[in-house]
């Protein structure tokens, strides 16, 4: 029951959040892009701190060792992308895309995922090699995501749909991304849509192996969980928030307030609502 409750959280999340995202990309619902990332980061910081951090706080495990995990974890996605961002303006670089006074590390050609979403791509013109690496890191990144939502359904059923959500917010705009990528210069929308969908289906691979690894490693939860937060927070602060960090009239930034808010109100629904069942 527990692993096709995972493989069904897995493939919405996975899957699903491909679709949303061609919606938003290309459907009429293109203008919504700033207010999604917006929902996006508020679901990422309620689940990890109102749900997986309490989760793993009420184990047996120690405060000090998760908080060292949680820790941990936010410095190993900080290298994780920093490791990201010197083979993208390191191979840039070598291709000759940047101009020679410019360093690599200030390459526009930031996180595969994290560039300005709805924006015109910096590299539109990228050669298909570099296609195929989009491709390669978001279907790792989908297969972490994996095992994150089925640590969640191992540790609690309510908490498991919480992070099938959560992932598939976090995922709408990181997928919006790839498309503008495998899209350069006006490429075919269908292929690029089937390629980051069997990207996203990579989620429940990871999901699989997440349940296999974390049933025998039952004392381990705890820790997987706080990786878990630590990859939310992480994406949350350093990837999404940062993108909405402009001067804005009020207006909008009430606007950006009520979006921040609605991703906390519903991660807070939802988990209200699977509670009751």
């Amino acid at each position: 029951m527990v692993l096709i409750a995972i493989l069904i959280g897995t493939l919405a999340a996975g899957i699903g959040s491909v679709w949303i995202a061609a919606a938003l990309s290309f459907g009429a619902l293109a203008r919504y892009t700033q207010h999604m990332l917006s929902l996006a980061a508020g679901a990422l910081l309620a689940t990890a701190f109102l749900h997986l951090l309490p989760e793993a706080f009420e184990s047996q495990a120690g405060a000090h060792d998760l908080f060292l995990t949680l820790l941990v974890g936010l410095v190993f996605f900080f290298l994780l992308d920093k490791a990201e961002l010197w083979h993208h303006g390191h191979e840039h670089h070598h291709h000759g895309d940047a101009p020679s006074h410019q360093p690599a590390h200030e390459h526009p050609h930031r996180h595969a995922h994290d560039r300005p979403h709805g924006a015109t791509h910096a590299h539109a013109h990228d050669h298909k090699p570099g296609s195929w690496a989009v491709l390669t890191g978001d279907s790792v990144h989908c297969f972490g995501d994996g095992i994150l939502i089925a640590s969640a359904f191992m540790a609690d059923l309510h908490l498991g749909v919480i992070a099938a959500l959560a992932v598939l917010a976090h995922e709408v705009p990181h997928h919006m991304g790839d498309l503008v990528v495998l899209r350069g210069g006006g490429g075919d929308r269908r292929v690029a849509l089937v390629k980051v969908s069997l990207a996203g289906a990579v989620t429940a691979l990871g999901g699989t192996a997440g349940y296999f690894v974390v049933e025998r490693l039952q004392d381990w939860l705890p820790y997987f969980l706080a990786v878990a937060s630590s990859s939310f927070i992480y994406v949350a602060l350093a990837d999404l928030i940062p993108q909405l960090q402009k001067r804005l009239s009020a207006r909008e930034t009430l606007a950006q307030i009520v979006w921040l808010g609605a991703g906390i109100g519903l991660v807070t629904l939802v988990s209200g609502l699977a509670h009751r069942h």
